[in-house]
């Protein structure tokens, strides 16, 4: 039996070059302290635990995290479950806000990020620009596909940065893809080109409710 167009470019898909954007697990939101320093909560380490049966069919090669611990913490579930090498790698942390969030409630917070995305050469919050931000995360991304040709890479990172490079890289909008886009998510491009595969837009445990 011949295979129909949509199991052919799935095939084709699994079996090409990739590159995996992950974004981490449900942190725990604590606003006396920077973001760059939140810690999985439990309900984000079960979904991390969920990950890699979404990964293991594109047969990735390594996991490379973000320095931020949530990153960390995601990347290193997912490497001990499909039992692949994992490091760290500079330039892979999310927009710098180096202040704690403090009172700033979601609808304001979504309201900066919008301006952020919406201003891209001025600062407007935090101590990057958004494209300071882009610049540094895609110069990470290449340098890593520069050291391992023809591998799959997960990268695990975070929802602005990765937005960002999706927004250049696919032409999809940043501030629209950052708002549907959960704790964690999952981003396959095929290499070289960087075309769009697939999205896998929230991961939720069956401990969580749904509404």
């Amino acid at each position: 039996m011949l295979a129909s167009p949509d199991q052919r470019g799935r095939s084709e898909s699994l079996s090409r070059h990739n590159l995996i954007l992950v974004r981490h697990s449900l942190p725990i939101f604590q606003s006396e302290i920077p973001a760059s320093q939140w810690r999985l909560s439990e309900e984000g380490f079960r979904r991390a635990a969920l990950l890699p049966q979404h990964l293991s069919p594109y047969h990735p090669t390594r996991i490379i995290s973000s320095p931020e611990t949530k990153a960390q913490q995601t990347a290193q579930i997912i490497a001990s479950s499909l039992h692949l090498p994992w490091f760290i790698k500079v330039g892979l942390h999310e927009h710098e806000r180096p202040q704690a969030a403090g009172n700033t409630s979601q609808e304001q917070f979504e309201n900066l990020v919008a301006d952020f995305f919406a201003h891209p050469n001025q600062l407007v919050f935090g101590s990057e620009s958004a494209d300071q931000a882009s610049v540094r995360f895609s110069s990470a991304i290449d340098q890593l596909i520069t050291s391992y040709p023809q591998e799959t890479l997960v990268i695990v990172s975070h929802g602005t940065v990765i937005s960002l490079f999706i927004s250049h890289k696919c032409g999809l909008e940043a501030f629209e893809l950052w708002r549907r886009l959960g704790l964690p998510f999952i981003i396959v491009l095929s290499l070289p080109g960087f075309q769009l595969q697939h999205i896998t837009e929230s991961i939720q445990s069956l401990h969580e409710p749904r509404h």
